[in-house]
């Protein structure tokens, strides 16, 4: 699949087969999210993959939008040190291009997926186990759609800003 093909036809998807993600495709993911750029190439970022029935169970309860983890073939935690003083804005940019990276190449192999907000950190850590001084506040979850349609379906009209209402060229 063409880069803009996956871009102009990405959507999100909730619902899932009850079926694993191939081996290969998990691989090819999480290589995805590996091989995003990143500031000064400090690559700060970990990724937790769940796959066991019982543990997309538990993650569905780290916040209230998070439901539908449960049912997902995979989940991907993006795990990240806890930053000492502020948060330096570049881990929160690197952690986005290696979401985005997963996110499309799943899409371009036909896997759904649904970025998720961690609204209960320490519930979070428990059910995965990472250090103390490391944080964690997005799931990404992943799995062949429920509805096969979901993967060609005409996007609805009206949902974007159009480009002229979003750009600004040379001054605001």
């Amino acid at each position: 699949m063409d880069v803009l093909e996956a871009i102009g036809g990405l959507r999100v998807v909730r619902r899932y087969q009850d079926r694993p993600l191939e081996a290969a495709h998990l691989e090819a993911i999480l290589n995805a999210g590996r091989r995003a750029s990143s500031s000064k190439n400090r690559q700060r970022w970990d990724f937790v993959v769940v796959t066991e029935r019982a543990g997309l169970r538990a993650l569905s309860e780290v916040g209230p939008y998070a439901g539908h983890v449960a049912d997902a073939a995979a989940a991907i935690a993006l795990v990240f040190p806890s930053p000492t003083g502020e948060k330096p804005h570049s881990t929160s940019w690197d952690l986005g291009l290696a979401a985005q990276n997963m996110i499309l190449a799943a899409w371009s192999l036909g896997i759904g997926s649904c970025p998720i907000t961690v609204y209960e950190p320490e519930l979070a850590r428990r059910i995965l186990g990472y250090p103390a001084d490391h944080e964690c506040e997005q799931l990404l979850t992943f799995g062949y759609p429920a509805d096969p349609e979901d993967l060609s379906r005409p996007l609805r009209g009206g949902r974007r800003r159009p480009l002229g209402d979003v750009v600004h060229r040379e001054r605001w």
